[in-house]
């Protein structure tokens, strides 16, 4: 015989139905903290060039110190710091903006007659989708020297400034899809919901989230993007420099968007709450049965759909211009076609709101208001289908535009995310089906009015004189009025007038909990629709993460760059070797000059100096440059002599990109002879 667990019972199983939703946020809000440590924002401009290169060693000081990035990025005077090895500036902070084309080109003129040494150069600037960028590296003049200079650690956008602001990124998106989604779900699918108080608390939630969101982003776009320090909050000049950038225009056009949205809220759960409330007692107690009150249930019901049709119009208006923040600050306004991006974007975030906002909208009708009609999740389900075909349309442009190549999608970061998120979204169409199943079974709601009937004729009445309070009970809900002298008792004690108040609520919400529990078509959609917004939860951290990921294009552009080594100057390559052959006048100095110092057909010039630092005439002088990496070389050059002192050579050929080593073998007598070599990248 097989033992048989025992059944849990329906109070236990209703306590855990009950924690069910804050163990879902619970869940949600821990990935969502995993989400924002594990993926600090990125920078999605990436520096793809410098003039003089990270490292090089060259053999003057150069005029000016100019950086190239694969975007547009927005730069101020103090963007671009040089500091020689003792930490002093030697730049003069005056920003020069070389941009031509698609070329983007920032520089800052050097103080002149630097010494030779090594420099550190420290840049950051704000990339054209809002995110900070930053960077340093070093360069040498004639030599590397120590230098007590040290190279930041701490990233543009990071640290516990960075932390608030991506949490405060986090709830605007939260807050967007709420409010925009939760007063879809009532114009387009429940109407009758506007007059429902859970409803309304969930929609100005989600205005109130974003509001406080983007304020908290305003305040603090100025250490997020600075200093790192939370003081800079109190900036006023820094606060004006942050409303003329583009982000800085985004949020305050939102927070003049919600301004609007406030008014449309009201409206909203004001008069055209009134007018359904209004409506819905006329169809109970039959007032239009009379020709006059069908007329004027008829005049009334045409004032209602104008109410309805406009603040659809007005509120579809406000929620584009909210969605178009986003579109016109991130990353649909840089990149290719951004033109036709942003207008997609929009469409993008729009539909995500009304899917998954009217979800979370759905989630609380069917756990707070007892009468939702079949009716309206039919309707959310149509929704839902709409938005869905938007999502796919609209992301599927979007990830053609961000990836590039299909490589992309597992090489890196951005792709992988695409990929998880399609996976949430195939999962949330998945359960979306057993939700439909479920609304198909969905049950008519009984009226309150015949519940309470049928509760009349069953229920038995148990009146105890001892206490003056009358104890009902019906279907396992025990109810307690006060009668005769007990009442008048009540009226006296207030401490007893309480707790028959509270008596009376809770014996409300027992009964709104039966109707409720009534239908098993209700609870089982209920369980499913909350299945749904778990998904949804981790969707939209997901969908934010993802927003803030460097685009798998961009992140291939920059990984081909740097496989094919790092950037080279735009001129010609400059070197200077000293030597010593250890016999008589055998110490001296050559410098190279490789020009273009580019792949294919170069020019080679050398100057050999004694150590009084006039021309040195050698006996004989050989030059080999080798690949390593790809096993080429060594590729003699035998130079002619120009002059006492200087040899060149035309049509020095080099076939692959790389860093190549010099190797330059000096001879300056028949038995004293010595090879120095140096490192250069050749792009």
């Amino acid at each position: 015989m097989t033992a048989t667990a025992p059944a849990p019972s329906p109070a236990r199983a209703a306590r855990a139905t009950a924690h069910l939703p804050r163990l879902v946020l619970v869940l949600a809000a821990l990935l969502a903290s995993l989400f924002t440590a594990a993926s600090p924002a990125s920078a999605h401009a990436a520096l793809t060039a410098s003039d003089p290169k990270d490292g090089a060693v060259v053999a003057t000081a150069p005029a000016q110190v100019t950086l190239s990035f694969s975007e547009q990025v927005a730069m101020g005077d103090d963007s671009i710091r040089v500091m020689d090895p003792q930490g002093k500036r030697v730049d003069t902070g005056e920003l020069r903006d070389m941009c031509s084309g698609s070329t983007v080109r920032y520089g800052t003129a050097l103080h002149s007659g630097l010494p030779n040494g090594t420099y550190t150069v420290a840049w950051q600037a704000v990339s054209a989708d809002s995110h900070p960028v930053s960077g340093a590296f070093t360069f040498s003049v004639g030599a590397p020297s120590a230098t007590s200079v040290s190279l930041p650690d701490r990233q543009a956008g990071g640290g516990p400034v960075g932390v608030v602001y991506d949490i405060a990124r986090y709830a605007a998106y939260a807050g967007f899809t709420v409010l925009v989604g939760g007063a879809a779900f009532i114009l387009l699918c429940w109407r009758r919901g506007s007059a429902e108080r859970p409803l309304q608390k969930l929609v100005v939630g989600g205005w109130v989230t974003l509001t406080a969101a983007t304020l908290a982003m305003l305040v603090l776009r100025t250490p997020y993007t600075g200093s790192g320090k939370f003081a800079d909050v109190f900036d006023l000049d820094g606060l004006q420099a942050v409303l003329e950038t583009k982000t800085g225009a985004s949020f305050v056009s939102r927070l003049l968007l919600l301004g609007a949205a406030a008014l449309f809220i009201a409206v909203l759960f004001g008069a055209y709450a009134r007018r359904q409330k209004t409506s819905a007692a006329e169809a109970v107690e039959g007032t239009g049965a009379e020709e006059t009150g069908a007329e004027a249930a008829e005049e009334a019901k045409k004032e209602t759909s104008d109410l309805a049709f406009g603040l659809a119009i007005g509120g579809t208006v406000v929620a584009g211009g909210i969605a178009a923040t986003w579109a016109l600050a991130e990353h649909a306004s840089t990149g290719i076609q951004p033109a036709i991006a942003m207008p997609v974007d929009i469409l993008h975030l729009l539909a995500v709101a009304a899917w998954l906002g009217g979800l979370v909208a759905l989630l609380v009708a069917l756990h707070k208001v007892p009468d939702i009609e079949r009716e309206a999740v039919q309707r959310f389900s149509k929704v839902a289908f709409i938005s869905v075909l938007v999502l796919a349309v609209t992301g599927v442009y979007q990830s053609w535009r961000q990836l590039g190549s299909w490589s992309a999608l597992t090489d890196t970061s951005y792709g992988r995310l695409l990929i998880i998120k399609v996976s949430l979204v195939a999962v949330l169409v998945a359960i979306a089906y057993l939700s439909r199943k479920w609304t198909g079974r969905l049950g008519e709601v009984r009226s309150t009015e015949g519940a309470e009937a049928g509760a009349t004729e069953e229920e038995p009445a148990e009146v105890l004189a001892g206490d003056g309070v009358s104890r009902e009970t019906s279907a396992g809900v025990s109810r307690e009025t006060p009668t005769g002298s007990g009442s008048g008792a009540a009226d006296a004690d207030p401490r007893r007038a309480a707790q028959l108040e509270r008596q009376r609520a809770a014996r409300e919400k027992a009964r709104e909990k039966q109707v409720r529990d009534a239908d098993p078509g209700r609870a089982g959609l209920r369980r499913s629709v909350l299945a749904e917004a778990g998904v949804a939860v981790v969707l939209l951290a997901v969908t934010t993460v993802l927003t803030s990921t460097e685009p798998g294009r961009a992140a291939q552009l920059e990984t081909n760059r740097s496989a094919a080594g790092p950037a080279v100057p735009n001129r010609a390559i400059k070197i200077t070797l000293p030597f010593d052959t250890g016999g008589q006048n055998g110490k001296g100095t050559v410098r190279l000059e490789l020009d273009p110092g580019r792949v294919g057909a170069n020019t080679l010039h050398l100057w050999a100096d004694g150590e009084d630092g006039k021309p040195l005439d050698l006996p004989e002088i050989k030059i080999a440059f080798t690949l390593p990496a790809k096993e080429i070389g060594p590729l003699p050059v035998a130079p002619d002599r120009d002059a006492p002192g200087h040899w060149s050579a035309s049509g020095v050929q080099l076939p692959l990109a790389g860093e190549w080593r010099i190797d330059v073998t000096v001879r300056t007598s028949d038995i004293d002879q010595t090879t120095v070599q140096k490192n250069v990248k050749i792009g």
